[in-house]
């Protein structure tokens, strides 16, 4: 069984910043990629950004610039710093995380979210 746990999310005023953590536990062998996505009230689940196992990073235009995954491998945990954030970031902020447990190929895995609100 593996875990996701997201936590650092908040309120904060626009121009500030706030830091996502999440920590995967449980049956791990390897993690191939683990990345973010929101969602906010009334509109689909959307990319934010991407981090593999190598580091390779992707990230969604809207946030380019202003947030910064990053990923400690010992830990199995991802990080991602937000600065500069605008009323529009205002979601709930979801891990995902692509793991494989000994003996398998791997699955994809989603924390239970985080909510993030940044108030003009």
């Amino acid at each position: 069984q593996v875990q996701l746990v997201e936590s650092g999310g908040g309120l904060v005023q626009a121009g500030g910043s706030l830091r996502l953590s999440c920590a995967a536990s449980g049956s791990i062998f390897s993690i191939n990629y683990m990345s973010w996505y929101r969602q906010a009230p009334g509109k689909q689940r959307e990319f934010v950004v991407i981090i593999t196992s190598g580091g390779s990073t992707n990230y969604a235009d809207s946030v380019k610039g202003r947030f910064t995954i990053s990923r400690d491998n010992g830990k199995n945990t991802v990080y991602l710093q937000m600065n500069s954030l605008k009323p529009e970031d205002t979601a709930t902020y979801y891990c995902n995380a692509h793991i494989a447990s000994p003996g398998t190929y791997g699955n994809s895995y989603w924390g239970q979210g985080t909510q993030v609100t940044v108030s003009s």
